[in-house]
C-alpha cells in the first residue's frame, strides 16, 4: 500500500476534519494504522453512521481517486473485475474485414482457418476492448487510489471467498493477458450494516472498526459543521430528539444522515423552535415506517414527553 503523507493519527484526524468528518481517536488510529500495515479496513456498524463518508473522507484528504464498488446479493466476478466488450470487438471485426480475408486467404480447411486466426488473438483480447470494473480499475491504476467495497454484507458468500483472492495478492489473473498486478496496492475500506455474519477469514485479513451512532455532543458537533445556518439552541434541541428517538423500540432508528435531512429540512422552514406541528409535520424525515410515526406522533400529542428532560430514557407508555 501507498503510504500516505500524515505522520501521526492526530494530523490524519485533523485532515478528516477539513474533510467535514469528525473522526473520533479510535477511527483515526485504526485508519492511520490500515494504511502503515498494509492490511484493508472493514468498518462496520448501523446503516447510516457515516461509514461510507470514512471512505469518501480519506479520498479527499489524500487527494486520491475514490473507486466505489457497491455490494449486492447476486454480484459476481465480471461486475466487480472486467469483462470483454463483445459487441466492440464484433465492431471491430467487421472494419477489418478485408484484413480478414487476406489473413485466411489460400486456407481450405475450417481447422486451418481456426489456427490461423488463433494467432490474431491478440489483437481481439488487449486493453482496448477490455471493460475495466471496480475492482481491476484500483488495480490497474496510474496513482494510488482508495477502494471502497461497499456494504459486503449484502453480496454473497462465493464472492466473499473471490475478494478474498484479490486482497491478498491484489493481481489479477485474466487468461487471454495473463496475470496483472497493482502498479499501487489501494486503501481499501470495507463497509458492512451487519445484515449477515462475515467469514472469521476475511476479518482476519483486514483491521476492524465498528462504528457506533454517536453521543449527543458528538452528532450535535456534526449538525453545526454540516448545517451551520440551523440557530445553536434549535441544533441542540434538535439532536436532543433524535438521540431519544434512538432509545425507542422502534423498527428503524434515525440515521446520522437523517439527522442532516432534518436540520437542513427546518432551516428551509425557517423553524425557530420544535413545537409540536413542526414536529407532526417533519418527523418523517427521521422515521421511515408507518407504524414508527403513528406511534411517535401519538406519544408527541399526549404530552410532548421527547422535549421532556426528566424522560429521556422511556415513553410514558413503556414504564
Amino acid at each position: 500500500m501507498t503510504q500516505f503523507m500524515f505522520q501521526t493519527p492526530q494530523a490524519l484526524r485533523e485532515a478528516l476534519g477539513k474533510q467535514q468528518y469528525i473522526a473520533s481517536d479510535e477511527i483515526a488510529t485504526i485508519l492511520f494504522l490500515s494504511n502503515q500495515l498494509d492490511k484493508p479496513l472493514l468498518v462496520e456498524g448501523p446503516a447510516g453512521v457515516g461509514k461510507t463518508e470514512l471512505a469518501k473522507a480519506i479520498a479527499g484528504a489524500t487527494q486520491r481517486e475514490l473507486i466505489r464498488l457497491q455490494c449486492y446479493e447476486g454480484l459476481d466476478e465480471t461486475k466487480a473485475l472486467y469483462e470483454w466488450e463483445y459487441a466492440k470487438q464484433l465492431l471491430y471485426t467487421q472494419l477489418l474485414r478485408d484484413k480478414l480475408q487476406e489473413t485466411l486467404s489460400g486456407i481450405t480447411t475450417l481447422s486451418e482457418a481456426a489456427d490461423r486466426l488463433a494467432q490474431e488473438e491478440d489483437v481481439f483480447f488487449s486493453d482496448r476492448f477490455l471493460l475495466q470494473r471496480p475492482l481491476l480499475r484500483a488495480i490497474l491504476s496510474e496513482k494510488p487510489v482508495v477502494l471502497l467495497i461497499d456494504e459486503i454484507d449484502r453480496s454473497d458468500a462465493e464472492f466473499e471467498a473471490f475478494l478474498l483472492e484479490v486482497l491478498s495478492d491484489f493481481q489479477i489473473s485474466i487468461p487471454e493477458l495473463g496475470t496483472l498486478s497493482a502498479r499501487h496496492i489501494p486503501l481499501v475500506v470495507l463497509t458492512s450494516n451487519n445484515t449477515r455474519e462475515l467469514s472469521e477469514a476475511l476479518k482476519r485479513r483486514c483491521l476492524y472498526l465498528f462504528i457506533q451512532y454517536p453521543t449527543l455532543e458528538q452528532e450535535l458537533a456534526v449538525v453545526r459543521l454540516k448545517v451551520p445556518e440551523l440557530s445553536a439552541d434549535l441544533a441542540r434541541q434538535a439532536v436532543e430528539l433524535v438521540q431519544r428517538l434512538r432509545k425507542m423500540d422502534f423498527r428503524k432508528a434515525p440515521s446520522i444522515s437523517e439527522t442532516l435531512d432534518w436540520a437542513k429540512a427546518l432551516v428551509k422552514l425557517n423553524a425557530s423552535m420544535l413545537d409540536e406541528n413542526t414536529l407532526q409535520t417533519t418527523l418523517s424525515i427521521l422515521l421511515k415506517h408507518e407504524n414508527d410515526l403513528q406511534r411517535a406522533r401519538k406519544l408527541i400529542k399526549q404530552d410532548q414527553p421527547l422535549r421532556d428532560e426528566r424522560r429521556i430514557n422511556r415513553w410514558p407508555e413503556d414504564r
